[in-house]
């Protein structure tokens, strides 16, 4: 699981009240983190707070503020743990450096109250004759080294307790009672000997020892001592005091956000974008939302720092990814690193983060910004590769593999001169030459067309591809490119390839409604020619319908219809179908 998922638990075993599970999943949550994240220290403290465990508060507590020096709780977790120890003088700064960052710190501003009060109190209360035992700075070491209480000052917790009574002797008079071990540590102090009388047999101090205040003599009845009042120890921590919530984003910090980045938006209208820009940052730090990084993002990129836009939204990702942001939100930090890399012409790049875009979130605004660029890119290298020597070395090339016959490598060296000159119609004319040799007829018309398209006047492209319209059997579209090359011939060449255009119409024209037999009906003929859809076009003709019903009746006048240069080939196609027959 991520450090996101680990810290939504432990804040549910939290609320749940289960301190020991919380911390766990806080610990998790510490080591599941890339990077060292202060809140969560602040909520494992608070855990171990609510545990009375106030030096592991307090550990995490200083990481919080080591990480993060400008945030008030932290100090205020630094406080509560100080408390807890007992340490009022630490507690007192921990609590005064929060409201210094912060004076609105309620939890602070209650936890000083705490401390005051509890100062106040020790200062009024009589420490029961224990304070002075405790004032040694060598009390430590003495322990340590006295066989009686070496073995003990091995347990770390009980050090702690010794230096916490050292801060605090008025707590000493129910711990006294209530931890054995604190007898046997103030009998060193004093110097009296428990062993007297049997290993292990405590015996009566004598007469002559050092005793606290609160022994009284033989003769009056034995009272036992009094714990200290509750006021003068910290038996109620400021961990109780303070409501130990774990740190979530609180409603007052979002609605701040919200109005840092209201502030924003009205600078980014006025086109102030530095001024945009810091109220977005300030959104930013105040409450963990891509959004304020992609608005950022936007002032920059009007700014034209093209290189900060992709950084910024680059973390608005890597963040959101971790917060589980919504992919739509996601989406829009791609689509606007694929803008930014357009404006930096890295076409390939934007392309890529268009791409991403779209994976997170389809919209037709960002698909139409992806083939927009991925065409602008075919452009781009088109043109780049566009080189008119180049493309007459693959010419003559070219030229070459088709008079030795080599088919396949002649269709290659035209296709790279077409690459490196696309307007040049030659290039389209003799590929589709080379193709014809390689019976794909399709594909050579094809390349004709695209040789008439670059130069309308280039005969040898329609020559061309009415060979290929004959060899396909499309004899219709054959006779209309030859007519429209035998125009153009005219035009541009004075008639000069009007023999060959002859040859090939009166090709097209014969094959056109050659009959598979030469005993064929006339019956036959007809239903023949009639699946030709030009024929079938003309027969259904209303004018043509009533010029040859009046050609039955008058051949003559037939003859008068023709002057009319349209009636003229649609008669000639007819007799060349055989539906017309002359004697």
């Amino acid at each position: 699981m991520s450090a996101d998922e680990f810290k939504k638990q432990g804040n549910a075993a939290f609320v749940a009240k289960d301190f020991s599970k919380a911390a766990d999943f806080f610990s998790q949550a510490i080591e599941a983190s890339e990077t060292a994240n202060h809140v969560l220290f602040s909520n494992r403290s608070a855990c171990y707070t609510s545990l009375k465990k106030f030096r592991e508060a307090l550990e995490d507590a200083e990481k919080c503020v080591a990480i993060n020096p400008t945030w008030s709780k932290g100090y205020g977790r630094v406080g509560a743990a100080h408390f807890g120890l007992g340490n009022l003088d630490d507690a007192e700064k921990g609590y005064k450096k929060a409201l210094e960052i912060d004076p609105s710190n309620k939890p602070a501003q209650d936890g000083l109250d705490q401390v005051h009060r509890t100062q106040q109190a020790r200062q009024q209360q009589p420490d029961l004759g224990f304070g002075q035992l405790f004032n040694d700075p060598n009390m430590i070491e003495k322990l340590k080294q006295n066989p009686k209480t070496a073995e003990l000052m091995k347990d770390p917790q009980l050090v702690a307790k010794v230096l916490q009574f050292k801060s605090n002797p008025q707590a000493m008079g129910t711990e006294f009672l209530q931890d054995p071990r604190m007898m046997t540590i103030m009998a060193a102090l004093l110097g009296i000997d428990l062993s007297m009388g049997g290993e292990g047999q405590p015996q009566e101090p004598a007469s002559s020892a050092k005793e606290p205040e609160v022994a009284k003599s033989q003769s009056a009845p034995k009272e036992t001592p009094k714990a200290a009042p509750a006021a003068t120890e910290p038996s109620k921590s400021a961990a109780e005091e303070e409501p130990m919530e774990v740190d979530e984003p609180e409603q007052d910090s979002k609605a701040a956000a919200e109005a840092s980045k209201a502030e924003g938006n009205k600078y980014y209208k006025s086109r102030q974008f530095d001024q945009a820009i810091e109220k977005y940052n300030g959104a930013w730090e105040l409450h963990k939302d891509i959004t304020y990084l992609n608005n950022r993002s936007a002032a920059e990129f009007e700014k034209g720092d093209y290189d900060q836009v992709i950084e910024t939204l680059t973390e608005a990702v890597e963040q959101g990814r971790e917060m589980r942001a919504d992919y739509k939100i996601i989406a829009k930090s791609f689509a606007r690193i694929g803008n930014a890399y357009v404006k930096k012409d890295d076409l390939k790049k934007a392309i890529e983060f268009y791409q991403r875009s779209l994976t997170e979130h389809r919209t037709p605004e960002i698909l139409t910004k992806m083939r927009n660029t991925e065409k602008d890119l075919k452009t781009r290298e088109v043109e780049a590769y566009i080189d008119p020597e180049k493309a007459e070395e693959a010419r003559l090339e070219g030229k070459e593999y088709f008079t030795k016959g080599d088919w396949p490598n002649a269709v290659k060296a035209y296709t790279e001169m077409i690459k490196r000159a696309p307007e040049d119609a030659r290039g389209y004319s003799n590929r589709a030459a080379v193709l014809a040799k390689l019976m794909s007829f399709p594909d050579a018309i094809k390349d004709c067309d695209m040789a008439i398209s670059k130069d309308p006047n280039f005969v040898r492209a329609y020559i061309r591809k009415a060979t290929a319209q004959i060899a396909v059997k499309d004899f219709a579209k054959a006779i209309e490119t030859l007519d429209a090359a035998r125009s153009k011939d005219a035009e541009v060449n004075n008639g000069a390839n009007v023999r060959e255009i002859d040859q090939l119409y009166v090709k097209a024209s014969q094959q056109r409604f050659q009959p598979a037999d030469s005993n064929e009906t006339p019956e036959q003929a007809y239903s023949r020619a009639m699946q030709d859809p030009e024929v079938a076009s003309i027969m259904q003709d209303p004018v043509m319908q009533s010029i040859l019903s009046q050609a039955q009746q008058n051949p003559a006048a037939l003859q008068e219809h023709m002057k009319n240069p349209d009636v003229f080939s649609k008669i000639q196609t007819l007799i060349a179908a055989g539906i017309i027959r002359t004697r």
